[in-house]
């Protein structure tokens, strides 16, 4: 098979590609409730006459058989969007107030699709299978991809590799990106309670102020990355929700804390949220008061197989050329493909969406995110170029 016929395909279906990406985009639906969008999905593939199936409920997945056996690949899109209020003023703006795709799974999602159909007409040029995964609840805890292989999603018939991407618009349109090894980190969430004695703000020495032990306790923490961690290994850990609830005049009972811990070493993680637990227990002990800790661990790292990398980053020079392909830097960020790269060999890259002269800028997780559309041409043919290429 020739690369020109997957971009002859890609062209074919860029259109299409469009249309769905833009529905997608008009109708988002949050975490675990992709109700619609699995329809959607599931509807689209029946229409090029595959048997997709259902799974955690709102996933879908499907086969695309080639004309000989052989091995499997897998390739994933996740499908949930984000609870932000849409700021875009475009034709295609989301219709669900306070829901909207500021992640780009709507892109993930239209780019896999039109893979598909790339993928299924040209099956009768390949040998082995094309395994299509579309997952819900990348957004939330636990993690839709955890759930789909619960399930059996990587089983009967089992894949060899996985391959996924993500927009990037730090990216220009018509450029992607790769990291092999260490790419994105695990992230876990902390979740703290600190128990004193409430009273009159003129008293204190009546009370038991968990304000003054939360603060002392919002720096003490930040040991565990400055002194407790190796410093070759990338930690962070964060506290972003500090409340209260007392008063100009009142000590509250108590103060609820909420954070984040990430890093880039599966033992060190665990180690980490040992010392989490020492050090917020003996502090606020020292210092008159009782705590509740519960920390709720996430995703693991995103871990890029070296060798399924550097083929994946091949392809895309084959694809773009070696001057669109670049290497991207580890990001603190996480991701719930980082379950598929736990149980077998797996690459997650980057697509390239901005466009600034398009007014293209915004950061993923905004409410201005939008992404250049033309992304869609690379994202549907890129990837099945990198499937076609690794059943080779």
């Amino acid at each position: 098979m020739t690369l020109e016929k997957v971009k002859e395909k890609a062209d074919r279906y860029f259109t299409k590609a469009v249309e769905i990406r833009r529905y997608l985009h008009q109708n988002p639906e949050l975490s675990f409730q992709e109700e619609n969008t699995a329809n959607y999905v599931f509807d689209t593939l029946k229409s090029m006459g595959l048997k997709p199936q259902r799974m955690a409920e709102t996933g879908v997945v499907a086969l695309i058989e080639g004309a000989h056996p052989g091995p499997v690949v897998a390739l994933r899109a996740d499908l949930d969007a984000l609870p932000i209020l849409e700021a875009n003023d475009v034709q295609y703006k989301s219709k669900n107030d306070g829901v909207m795709h500021a992640c780009g799974h709507d892109v993930h999602t239209a780019s896999l699709l039109g893979a598909a159909m790339i993928l299924n007409d040209l099956k009768s040029e390949f040998s082995g299978t094309i395994k299509l995964i579309f997952q819900p609840g990348e957004e939330k805890l636990p993690g839709g991809a955890s759930i789909m292989i619960k399930e059996g999603v990587l089983k009967n018939p089992e894949p060899i590799a996985i391959f996924g991407q993500h927009v990037f618009p730090e990216l220009e349109v018509g450029k992607v990106g790769f990291r092999s090894g260490q790419y994105m980190a695990s992230c876990d969430e902390i979740h703290i309670t600190v128990k004193g004695k409430g009273g009159h703000g003129a008293m204190p020495h009546l009370a038991v102020d968990p304000i003054l032990i939360s603060s002392h306790l919002v720096i003490a923490l930040q040991q565990v990355v400055s002194r407790r961690s190796n410093p070759l290994t990338p930690s962070v850990l964060t506290i972003g929700k500090f409340m209260g609830n007392g008063a100009t005049n009142v000590i509250p009972d108590k103060v609820k804390l909420e954070g984040t811990f990430r890093t880039f070493d599966e033992h060190w993680r665990n180690e980490a949220h040992k010392e989490i637990v020492s050090i917020t227990e003996n502090l606020v002990l020292s210092m008159g008061g009782t705590c509740e800790i519960d920390i709720q661990k996430g995703y693991p790292l995103v871990f890029n197989d070296e060798s399924l990398t550097a083929k994946a980053r091949q392809s895309a020079v084959q694809y773009l050329g070696e001057s669109n392909v670049v290497e991207l830097p580890m990001r603190a960020t996480g991701e719930d493909f980082s379950f598929y790269t736990q149980a077998m060999p797996g690459t997650f890259y980057r697509l390239g969406v901005a466009n600034k002269a398009k007014g293209i800028v915004h950061p993923v997780h905004s409410s201005l995110f939008d992404a250049d559309e033309e992304s869609l041409k690379i994202g549907a043919g890129l990837m099945a170029w990198i499937a076609i290429n690794e059943l080779k």
